[in-house]
């Protein structure tokens, strides 16, 4: 028979940490602190298999549910002393909602669920407190009647704000008993003009509507769209789970905290978190009221005035540092815990794995193998590849002028500028126009997550290191300052002001997420230096791995970060985006005008010095390493003007007429130049060009090798090859081309003739390729447009709606497409190597700094992958965690 219900508390549960997948992440580790006998509200957690039967049987529930609810429910109040729906002695509960994966905001929780106008009383009187009972008791009107009715909070908080403004109060907390009362009879009142019905009175139809609502907001806006941006599957499901209520809004020996067992932002190993003394959970991370320190060490390096909860609490802060080394050394991992003291007594709400950033991360792992919990792999294993991100691009320039704005509190470390955008369907459609954006609010919820994935950074005025804001920056990698309480928006006219100053929609700030400081205009950024944890993962990392990283540069600045980023050589030098500077270009558009082979080899030997010192700089700072060159690959109409204005400069440069100018355009002009007169057809139809290149590429060599006194070995690509035949023509011309240029110099270079694999048919006859090719680089990006018929120039029109359905699992343009795609590289890999064991294979594609594709690159036995010099410490712990494999699991 299907268990339906899992029950926990009183230093027992019917599950455990390894049910993540059945009991959602915080059921699972509700059960595990309960039989680790820590101090656990008892409570039952409704698994994800339910959620999935609701979905599945048109948001109905199985018969057996809801009588095994009422015994889970008979099982807590048994360990509290109390009844659910009992006049005189209520069992109170929360309800929330659970994923396997952390989903932090983005599901709906309700708290204080068994209230109504008669338990309210029993409250009251039971607890001696008739305003925390009120106080209780509106918060859960407001809240059940947002996520469960549909009657939006708003409508409460300005019935709550003309109530203060009447009285001449200015908190919350100001309220007293008297106050709430006549504030529930307005909520009320709301809730039966809005819908036509009274609010409900009944427990049990109140606890059926919280587990209906939680299950509903699986599917809802904002939780889809945080599945979407952290590929978390639909078919996963949450869990709801129940739980008897522990208050923290009964009096100042009661308070509520959220506390991290390291610094989320800097991975430093002290307890770090904030409380709030008499309030609910829900009050921290709102940022309603501005939160104070746990650690006396924190308050005082924040400068607050507010008692720590070290000071203010001792005893429950003692018992609070007892449970988290205990957590800590159990799940050998940095822990994020929610905790209640009520009236002095600590009970843990929750224990889950804390997100961090991407310098946290590394020290985290770092210090955690140091300390012997964990083993360098693991460690390797722990960091998510596509995080490094966050620290491969530029900060404020130590050196630069900041004219500060305002600061608020660094909740997520890195900088970014931007314009000031002051919503986030304005900051989502700044990024599709192309525009950097700074998304300013007063506090974000859950409904912006669309509009913080699409800025560069996030400002918000109120709320602290644990907000809303705070959290989810951290978790996507964008600087954030939060809590900047200077600050005044006005969301009507568009503009916010601080200390006079008045900042409208449109202008430029920067945001320092490592300071909190708020800056005027844009700021000079600088590139990040790598070391210290970093430097040590890495040279983890690259104990494990087999695949070699390499990089695609075009210039020596692209390969002088490739190398400081760790590249093992240049797997990909593009010779085309050489020929648009300076005065190149006026030689490579009269090589097009020429009207025969000796105008095109005149206008050729003028490139042949530019071409030849580009490539000496290459291989001078890659001093032996391989450097993939490939020749000239695009259209020759792009090296063409198209505009009147364009073509009357060029005229003007080059002294031939706008005529021939027009006329040679509309000559080269295709309707799909992909499909086109490019790659090794411009190699085959003018062959002068290919020896120009390849005499500049082993001059260059001969030249560097003499230079640095280590050995160079070029590796030349022809593309877009489709034939042996073609390969072979090109090959030959360049073999003559080395012939003539050793002989020249009186000295020779090892050098290698490949080709570039980037369409179906090079992949099928691989064999015959391989016979004369000494290597291969599978062109990904051109092989996924040709296999799936997609021009990734357009693809975005319908690519969207292709992943949100399922049609395809990721754009393909990111990560290789495995089935399709992924099938022609192996069948290309296979059929190469039968012919020549020893074939050198790489991809050069931006999927080769896709830690997906990585794997997959490992997987299949290539030598090496190729990506952008940033993306290159990306794959080189992609390629370590391919290696290290099933070897260990990662808890992170």
């Amino acid at each position: 028979m299907t268990k339906w219900v899992y029950t926990f508390g009183d230093g027992k549960a019917e599950g455990e940490s390894g049910m993540r997948d059945l009991l959602g992440g915080k059921g699972a580790n509700l059960a595990e602190m309960s039989n680790l006998g820590l101090p656990v509200p008892p409570g039952f957690t409704i698994p994800t298999s339910v959620c999935t039967y609701f979905y599945d049987h048109d948001r109905q529930y199985p018969p057996e549910l809801e009588a095994e609810v009422a015994r889970a429910l008979d099982y807590i109040g048994t360990l509290t002393g109390k009844v659910f729906g009992d006049p005189e002695n209520p069992l109170l509960v929360s309800v929330r909602s659970g994923a396997r994966a952390s989903m932090p905001g983005m599901m709906d929780t309700v708290l204080n669920l068994g209230l109504n106008d008669t338990t309210v009383e029993a409250v009251a009187r039971l607890a001696d407190d008739r305003r925390f009972a009120y106080d209780s008791y509106r918060r859960f009107i407001t809240m059940y009647s947002d996520v469960v009715l549909g009657v939006e909070h708003h409508n409460f908080e300005e019935a709550l704000d003309l109530y203060k403004d009447r009285k001449g109060y200015s908190l919350d907390t100001d309220l007293n008993a008297d106050d709430w009362a006549e504030l529930i009879n307005r909520y009320k009142k709301i809730v039966q003009d809005q819908l036509g019905k009274p609010f409900p009175q009944d427990p049990k139809e109140q606890l059926w509507g919280a587990i209906g609502a939680v299950f509903g907001s699986w599917m809802n806006a904002r939780a889809i769209k945080y599945r979407e941006l952290n590929h978390i599957p639909a078919s996963w499901g949450t869990a709801v789970n129940v739980q008897a209520m522990v208050f923290g809004n009964m009096g100042e020996t009661s308070a509520t905290g959220v506390a991290f067992t390291r610094n989320p932002s800097t991975g430093e190993r002290a307890l770090y978190g904030e409380f709030l003394i008499n309030a609910q959970g829900e009050d921290v991370v709102a940022g309603i009221r501005t939160p104070q320190d746990i650690t006396e060490a924190a308050r005082i390096a924040s400068g607050s005035d507010k008692p720590s909860m070290e000071r203010a609490m001792p005893e429950a802060y003692a018992e609070l540092v007892r449970i988290y080394e205990i957590l800590e050394r159990h799940y050998r991992d940095m822990q994020d815990m929610e905790f209640t003291v009520e009236k002095g007594k600590l009970w843990m709400l929750q224990t889950r794995s804390g997100k961090r950033t991407a310098k946290a991360s590394l020290r985290i792992a770092v210090d955690l193998a140091s300390e012997g919990l964990i083993s360098q792999e693991e460690a390797v294993n722990r960091i998510d590849p596509a995080s490094l991100d966050q620290l491969l691009h530029p900060t404020i320039d130590p050196k630069a002028e900041r004219k500060v704005l305002a600061t608020g509190l660094p909740a997520s470390p890195g900088a970014a500028s931007g314009e000031v955008v002051f919503s986030s369907d304005e900051a989502e459609a700044a990024k599709k126009a192309g525009r950097k954006v700074i998304l300013v609010r007063v506090e974000t919820s859950p409904e912006d997550i669309h509009g913080m994935h699409a800025a560069e950074g996030i400002l918000t005025t109120r709320g602290g290191m644990t907000s809303h804001a705070a959290v989810v920056a951290r978790g996507m990698g964008k600087p954030c300052v939060s809590g900047a309480g200077q600050i005044r928006v006005d969301y009507a006219k568009r503009i916010f002001s601080v200390g006079g100053q008045t900042v409208q929609a449109g202008e430029t700030i920067t945001i320092d997420g490592g300071t909190g400081q708020v800056l005027q205009g844009s700021v000079r950024m600088q590139e990040p230096e790598l070391s210290g944890e970093f430097a040590t993962l890495m040279e983890w990392a690259d104990k494990g791995r087999k695949l070699k990283v390499r990089a695609n540069a075009d210039t020596p600045r692209d390969a002088e970060t490739a190398r400081n980023f760790g590249a093992e050589g240049i797997g990909l030098c593009r010779t085309e985006h050489m020929f648009f500077e300076g005065d190149r270009i006026v030689a490579v558009r009269e090589m097009i005008l020429a009207d025969d082979e000796k105008g095109r080899r005149a206008a050729l030997a003028k490139l042949l010095p530019y071409q030849r010192g580009d490539f000496l700089e290459l291989f001078t700072i890659m001093k032996g390493l391989p450097v993939t060159i490939r020749l000239l690959d695009p259209p020759l109409h792009e090296f063409l003007p198209h505009t009147d204005k364009e073509i009357a400069e060029v005229s003007a440069q080059t002294g031939v007429s706008a005529d021939k100018l027009k006329r040679r355009a509309a000559e080269l002009h295709e309707f799909n130049p992909m499909l086109g007169f490019r790659g090794c057809r411009i190699a085959i139809a003018y062959p002068e060009i290919a020896e120009m290149q390849a005499r500049a590429i082993l001059e260059a060599a001969v030249e560097a090798q003499q230079k640095t006194g280590s050995a160079v070995v070029p590796e030349i690509m022809v593309p877009l090859i489709v034939t042996r035949a073609e390969f072979d023509l090109v090959k030959a011309r360049i073999d003559a081309m080395a012939e003539a240029v050793f002989k020249e110099k009186g000295a020779s270079v090892e050098y290698q003739v490949g080709t570039m694999i980037e369409l179906p048919r090079a992949c099928l006859k691989a064999g015959e390729i391989a016979e004369t090719a000494e290597f291969f680089s599978f062109g990904t990006n051109d092989l996924t447009q040709t296999a799936l018929g997609i021009s990734r120039d357009d693809a975005s029109t319908f690519l969207g709606p292709y992943t949100q359905k399922g049609i395809l699992e990721t754009d393909p343009f990111v990560s290789i497409d495995q089935e399709g795609v992924g099938e022609l590289v192996k069948i290309g890999v296979e059929r190469g190597r039968a012919v020549r064991k020893n074939l050198k294979l790489g991809i050069c594609g931006e999927h080769g700094g896709d830690p997906a594709s990585v794997r997959f690159c490992d997987e299949i036995g290539l030598d090496y992958v190729s990506c952008s010099p940033y993306r290159v410490p990306i794959a080189r712990l992609a390629a370590a965690q391919a290696a290290i494999g099933g070897k260990v699991a990662s808890t992170a």
